[in-house]
C-alpha cells in the first residue's frame, strides 16, 4: 500500500513538472528573445541562456517604442492599467449592488430579474458590439478612459458570485441590524461589505486580468495612438513581413505585458483563492 501510494505521488509530480514545463516553456522563450537583437531571433541562432541586449531593449520599448507602433510602451500600460482597474471596480460595484437587491429586496420579479442578468452570459461583448461602439460614438466617447472601462463594467458572473455569497449569510444578521436600527445602505456598508472582501478580492483579481486583455473593444474605438492598450501594440509590432518586426522590442513589449496581472495574482493570492472557495460554500 506505502510503494503504491509512492508511485502515485511519483506520478502526480511527474505530470505536473511536465505540464509546468509546456505551460512555462514559451514564456521563458519571449524572456530570453527580449535579451538579443533581432538578427540572432530571426537566424533562429538563439541560444537557451539570456543574452546581453536587455538594457537596450527595455528602456527602448518602455521609453521610445518600435517602428511599427511608435508610442512608448510605458504609456500603453498606463491606458491598459488604467482600463483594467476601471473595469474592475466598475464591475465589482455593480455586482455588489445588484446581488444586494435580488437577495435582500422583496419586489416583483426579483427572480426574474436576477434569470435575465445571468442569461446575459451568453451575450459576449462581440455580439452586441455594433451597437454598443453606435452608443459610445453618439455620446462622443471616443477614444476616451470612459468610453474603454463604461461598456465593460456589467458583470452577470460578478452578480452570481456576490448573490451566492449573501445567500450563505446567516438571517441573524439582518436580523440583528434591525433591532440596532441600522437601516439596508448601514447593513450593507458595516455588515456585507466587510464580510464580502475575500469575494471581492477574488473577483477584482479575475475582473483586472480580464480588462487587461481586452483586444477588440479598445481597438474599435481607440484611433489616437495616445490611447492605445499594450495589447493592441504587441499586435501592430508584429507585421506579415518577418523582416519588418521588430522582435525583440515585441518580445520585450510581451514579457512588460505580463508583468502587472502576474503582481496582481502574487499579491492577491491567498484572498483570492479564499474567495472563490467560500463562494463555492
Amino acid at each position: 500500500m506505502v510503494e503504491s501510494r509512492r508511485y502515485r505521488n511519483i506520478l502526480a509530480y511527474f505530470t505536473l513538472t511536465v505540464g509546468i514545463v509546456v505551460v512555462a516553456f514559451p514564456v521563458y522563450l519571449a524572456i530570453l528573445a527580449s535579451t538579443f537583437d533581432a538578427a540572432t531571433i530571426i537566424n533562429g541562432n538563439m541560444p537557451l541562456l539570456p543574452g546581453d541586449q536587455a538594457g537596450v531593449n527595455y528602456p527602448r520599448a518602455l521609453f521610445s517604442g518600435g517602428r511599427m507602433a511608435r508610442e512608448p510602451v510605458s504609456m500603453m500600460m498606463v491606458n491598459s492599467f488604467i482600463m483594467a482597474v476601471g473595469i474592475a471596480v466598475g464591475k465589482i460595484l455593480i455586482s455588489i449592488l445588484s446581488a444586494f437587491a435580488v437577495v435582500y429586496f422583496s419586489f416583483p420579479l426579483r427572480k426574474t430579474a436576477f434569470w435575465v442578468i445571468f442569461i446575459t452570459l451568453m451575450l459576449p461583448i462581440e455580439v452586441r458590439i455594433y451597437p454598443t461602439y453606435k452608443i459610445v460614438a453618439d455620446l462622443g466617447l471616443l477614444d476616451t478612459y470612459t468610453g474603454l472601462i463604461m461598456p465593460l463594467i456589467a458583470s452577470a458572473t460578478g452578480t452570481l458570485l456576490f448573490r451566492q455569497f449573501f445567500m450563505t449569510i446567516p438571517d441573524e444578521l439582518l436580523e440583528a441590524s434591525k433591532i440596532d436600527g441600522a437601516g439596508p445602505f448601514r447593513f450593507f456598508k458595516d455588515t456585507l461589505i466587510p464580510l464580502s472582501m475575500t469575494t471581492i478580492a477574488a473577483l477584482f483579481v479575475i475582473q483586472f486580468i480580464y480588462g487587461w486583455n481586452q483586444y477588440l473593444w479598445p481597438l474599435l474605438i481607440t484611433t489616437k495612438g495616445s490611447m492605445q492598450t499594450i495589447v493592441i501594440g504587441i499586435k501592430k509590432m508584429i507585421t506579415t513581413q518577418d523582416a519588418l518586426t521588430e522582435w525583440q522590442i515585441a518580445m520585450t513589449t510581451a514579457v512588460l505585458a505580463m508583468v502587472p496581472p502576474v503582481l496582481v495574482v502574487v499579491f492577491m493570492q491567498r484572498l483570492f483563492v479564499k474567495g472563490l472557495v467560500e463562494t463555492e460554500k
